[in-house]
């Protein structure tokens, strides 16, 4: 079963093919996603990576959490699902 990771701390300069790589070194990769500012387009520093197979993505999280990339020590575990209601939506969000 595909599990999905936060990947935080993440360098300004990281783009999605590096951390598609970083991560496809554990096993295969189903996405990344580097998240970015609505506005004006760069990296707000974390992102998601989806693995295909959930042993995989412990090994990848236990081996790449707290290692540096990018001179930045990166702060990777299981991503946990999105609250709904930690902030109000916008009309203009949709």
């Amino acid at each position: 079963m595909a599990k999905k990771i936060y990947v935080g701390n993440l360098s300004f300069r990281t783009d999605e093919s590096e951390l598609n790589e970083l991560f496809a070194q554990y096993g295969e990769v189903v996405s990344a996603r580097i998240i970015t500012d609505r506005d004006t387009g760069r990296s707000r520093g974390f992102g998601f990576v989806e693995m295909s197979d959930e042993a995989q993505a412990d090994e990848a999280i236990g081996a790449l959490n707290n290692q540096e990339v990018g001179g930045r020590n990166l702060t990777v575990n299981e991503a946990k699902p999105r609250q709904g209601g930690d902030r109000p939506r916008r009309d203009y969000d949709r």
